[in-house]
């Protein structure tokens, strides 16, 4: 028998509440979803205390998840997450054990008559991922930067030169002769080792002029969680009528004080855009140095360029020859009907590896996945 779509609604609810644990960090695998979803069907889903709790015992799986489910309850089901008053660490350890999964009320009591619709919250945010951040209210802003907070980059990894035992790969034949010495001469067991893989260099140039000022802050927000996840092996600039490092102020944990902080140290934000002379200035001072080679480099901008765009293409074949693979975020590519006529587009595609568009948080996830795949 097909599902009723409450109960479709349901679990379309809790898959998408276990993607966004996911990108919080919490593990929430498919067992773990399982088990609250089999809890949630003896509870009455409306009642935020009944959910949160459900999923907190059944899709945490240490301590340190704690906090970070907080975070992305709070953040998905638009609202802060139902607490109980803590009185001990003994009287929680026997909550947590004793907390019921049936239908009857934990606390006996009336249900709260300003119980959020779960639901409908869950819809919002679904809704708004897909939402061009430019036309975006102030609420819904707000709203996003809290979904913002829980973006977790992957980094692109690289093969390293050094190679470390492993129960797999290549003999290592010093291992084995010395593991065959200590067995009176009689090889009982290869020994193998293989190169790990390291966090490849990740590089973001963030047009912050005039044109681009409607998604300069959500640009930065993704800048700086890929800092956050990623801090020893990402680079941040922007970009418009000059060059400015921005890494140190994107280190700050604090998201609002981390953008604050580059604000100060930008002296040409809504201003012009130079992107072949900035690009030039990069390559000189950083990129020629090591930060570009072998990086997966990020021009986020939507290509239009004051200067001269021969200078543009000859500085972008430039950066192609150094970097791994160029990425080009450009936000009106997720408009309909699009299409590259700029002149500094059209100078600047030849060189570049993937062309993706950065309008919205579900287009920045895809744009994570494009980087961590590159």
């Amino acid at each position: 028998m097909a599902p009723s779509a409450g109960t479709r609604d349901v679990v379309d609810v809790v898959l998408g509440f276990a993607r966004t644990l996911r990108h919080a960090g919490v593990g929430a695998s498919p067992d773990r979803v399982e088990a609250m979803l089999q809890a949630v069907g003896h509870l009455d889903v409306l009642d935020a205390t009944d959910v949160y709790w459900a999923g907190r015992l059944t899709l945490c799986a240490s301590p340190d998840d704690l906090d970070r489910y907080d975070a992305a309850f709070a953040a998905y089901f638009a609202g802060e997450a139902p607490r109980t008053p803590r009185t001990s660490a003994q009287q929680e350890q026997r909550m947590a054990e004793s907390a019921p999964l049936s239908a009857s009320d934990p606390g006996g009591g009336e249900e709260s008559a300003e119980a959020p619709d779960l639901k409908a919250a869950a819809s919002e945010d679904e809704v708004l991922r897909t939402r061009d951040v430019s036309e975006l209210s102030i609420a819904e802003r707000d709203q996003l930067r809290r979904l913002f907070a829980l973006l977790v980059p992957a980094a692109p990894m690289r093969p390293s030169r050094r190679r470390r035992p492993d129960l797999h790969g290549q003999v290592h034949p010093g291992r084995t002769v010395r593991r065959a010495l200590r067995d009176g001469g009689e090889i009982t067991r290869l020994q193998h080792r293989r190169a790990r893989p390291r966090p490849r260099r990740v590089v973001l140039l963030v047009d912050v002029s005039g044109s681009m000022s409607p998604y300069a802050d959500a640009l930065l927000r993704f800048a700086h969680a890929a800092v956050r996840a990623r801090p020893a092996s990402t680079e941040v600039f922007t970009i418009g009528t000059r060059l400015t490092r921005v890494t140190r102020e994107m280190r700050l944990r604090d998201p609002d004080k981390a953008l604050a902080a580059s604000g100060h140290a930008i002296p040409d934000w809504s201003g012009g855009t130079r992107i072949g002379e900035v690009l030039k200035a990069f390559l000189d001072r950083w990129g020629q140095r090591g930060t570009a080679r072998g990086a997966v480099v990020v021009l986020c901008s939507d290509g239009w360029e004051r200067g001269g765009t021969e200078l543009l293409a000859e500085q972008m074949r430039r950066l192609h020859r150094l970097a791994h693979s160029v990425v080009w975020v450009n936000p009106h590519k997720g408009r309909v009907g699009y299409e590259p006529l700029t002149g500094g587009m059209q100078a600047a595609l030849p060189a570049v590896d993937h062309f993706v568009a950065g309008h919205s948080l579900a287009a920045f996830e895809q744009l994570a996945g494009v980087i961590e795949r590159a």
